[in-house]
């Protein structure tokens, strides 16, 4: 073999699984970790989730713009997305309302288009609730304050934007701050945590400390 069929041999090699890696993390699934507590009991802090990017369409790489649509999102998804006042950032929330849908929050209980979110108190603590409705089993949700506590919010969302909220409702800026997302924004919806940890090692912090691992929580689906 020639030298120049050597040197195209040895760059094929190298690169065909980056290539491969490059096209799985664009079309597939991302990894990402969890970095606060926005969404506990459900998302740990330093738990390392992998993301369906496929779950709505495929975008151009490496731009928000869809370059073909599928699956839609649906109430009660977890969902990653680029937070809208800064697109470098992502956060992870569950997603409460649809355009079109009017959001009523009272102190972290959810009223959408005019039905009460169903809340039944968990054994565990008495502010573990289920947060349920007649067409979804439900997941559990931290509140700490009372529905009297304060006054409704109200949100109607615009078309082609979403309103999210994590679910430690007293420990989360979500939609109720800084507004809605845009659907240019969604990255995916949140399908495994494959790592999980208490904590990292403190030269890598996106590395678990093998010797304080949260194995139960191991390839739990979301």
């Amino acid at each position: 073999m020639s030298k120049k069929g050597t040197w195209k041999q040895a760059l094929v090699t190298f690169f065909s699984p980056l290539v491969l890696i490059l096209g799985l993390r664009w079309a597939i699934v991302e990894p990402f970790v969890i970095p606060s507590e926005s969404m506990v009991p459900n998302l740990l802090v330093h738990d390392h989730i992998l993301v369906k990017k496929f779950s709505f369409g495929l975008k151009v790489p490496f731009t928000d713009t869809w370059l073909v649509r599928w699956g839609k999102p649906q109430h009660d998804d977890i969902i990653v997305f680029k937070y809208p006042d800064n697109p470098n950032v992502y956060f992870v929330k569950r997603l409460i309302g649809l355009p079109g849908d009017k959001i009523s929050v009272n102190n972290g209980r959810i009223t959408r288009n005019g039905q009460l979110l169903k809340y039944e108190t968990l054994a565990d603590s008495e502010y573990s609730f289920k947060e349920s409705r007649p067409d979804h089993p439900g997941h559990p949700v931290i509140i700490h304050s009372q529905p009297a506590d304060g006054a409704d919010m109200n949100f109607d969302v615009p078309e082609a934007k979403y309103f999210m909220m994590g679910d430690n409702r007293d420990n989360s800026s979500d939609s109720r701050v800084w507004g809605y997302v845009p659907e240019q924004n969604l990255v995916g919806k949140a399908w495994m945590i494959w790592l999980a940890c208490e904590e990292t090692l403190e030269d890598a912090r996106f590395i678990c400390d093998p010797l304080k691992m949260r194995w139960k929580r191991i390839f739990n689906f979301l």
